[in-house]
């Protein structure tokens, strides 16, 4: 009744291969993204989408670059964050070297360099996997935090040591800096994490993404079947590092304007994690499934029991979404290993039956 298919005839290999080729999940997307891009801009003050839409749909991004790697590819990696420094950094060095560049530009551009630095971490992947390779990947992570503390290159010597985001303007609105409206913001993250999500949601279909998968499954058939398992994996962190790299300096420039390299530490590489695991290994879908639930969580916390006239400390919310996204990573892991995203497919099978027994 709600989600049916029976009627929907595919007359073409096209069609029938198509990215969303039933109708009801055409109708949904299509109002998701009517929401995103005219509802929300209309009707949303500035803080909430300083404070929630802007750094969820960041942290969306950076959670689809891990599940390409550990989701797709099934190469665990603890070097999120670090990969994600990477990308910010470099933006704002190529922001501070061409001044009259696009800054939208060299945000993807950064993401480049951080390709380039994740290939080269993910060399050891060809001999080791598992734990191992989570261990080089954390390596990875501890010396490029050490990277930027120490190199004062990176962050134009300032006596700080942080980095700080430059007024920049596009088309006559200014897009970064103090100064930057959050609408504006808003729509700059929106646009770029939309188009890296579609980008990706059709790699993954295509020979690339299958190659991933197949390395995931079993690498030495695949071996066997013609896929290079060093060109694949390597692949992979390269993909997975640009992503990373890209919602890294968007995490600095549209977002905190400002970064010191604390913020790029273990712990973001964690929290990108558990987006990853309670939203679903595998999925894009699960990416942005994961990062509302960690990211919004906290301010449901903080601002629903407010509401309803009872005061809890700060500490006390951090506390306490500690323990239930602990709690849920081990009921996820023991229960449905797949997700927020295996929930939902679960619940459209349902609905494809439904009022029947499925």
């Amino acid at each position: 009744m709600f989600y049916r298919e029976a009627g929907q005839f595919k007359t073409s290999y096209k069609a029938d291969q198509a990215l969303f080729p039933i109708l009801q999940d055409r109708i949904g997307i299509a109002a998701i993204l009517l929401i995103a891009f005219v509802v929300i801009p209309a009707f949303a003050n500035d803080f909430f989408l300083t404070s929630i839409m802007i750094p969820f749909l960041i942290f969306a991004l950076a959670a689809i670059g891990l599940n390409v790697l550990t989701g797709y590819c099934g190469q665990l990696s603890l070097g999120t964050g670090a990969f994600m420094g990477v990308g910010a950094y470099a933006a704002y060095k190529l922001t501070s070297i061409f001044p009259d560049a696009n800054v939208i530009v060299m945000v993807l551009v950064s993401g480049v360099f951080s390709a380039a630095i994740g290939a080269v971490f993910g060399l050891p992947s060809l001999r080791i996997k598992g734990l191992y390779l989570a261990v080089t990947t954390l390596a990875a992570q501890f010396f490029l935090e050490w990277c930027f503390i120490r190199i004062p290159w990176l962050y134009n010597y300032n006596s700080s040591g942080a980095i700080e985001v430059p007024r920049r303007e596009m088309f006559g609105f200014i897009v970064t800096g103090a100064e930057a409206l959050p609408i504006t913001r808003y729509f700059v993250v929106l646009c770029i994490t939309a188009g890296i999500a579609y980008l990706m949601a059709n790699v993954l279909r295509g020979r690339i993404g299958r190659s991933w998968m197949m390395i995931r499954d079993m690498d030495i058939a695949a071996e066997l079947m013609g896929v290079r398992p060093l060109q694949t994996k390597l692949m992979a962190f390269a993909v997975s590092s640009y992503i990373c790299g890209v919602a890294g300096a968007m995490m600095v420039f549209f977002w905190l304007n400002a970064a010191e390299p604390s913020s790029y530490s273990i712990r973001l590489s964690f929290q990108i994690l558990f987006m990853v695991i309670l939203g679903g290994l595998g999925s894009l879908g699960g990416a942005f499934m994961g990062a509302a639930f960690i990211w919004i969580l906290p301010v449901l916390l903080k601002f629903v029991p407010g509401a309803l006239g009872i005061d809890i400390a700060a500490e006390t919310v951090e506390h306490a979404t500690f323990m239930i996204v602990g709690a849920l990573i081990i009921f996820f892991l023991i229960v449905e290993p797949h997700g927020f995203a295996r929930l939902w497919q679960i619940a459209k099978q349902k609905l494809r039956v439904w009022p029947f027994p499925y």
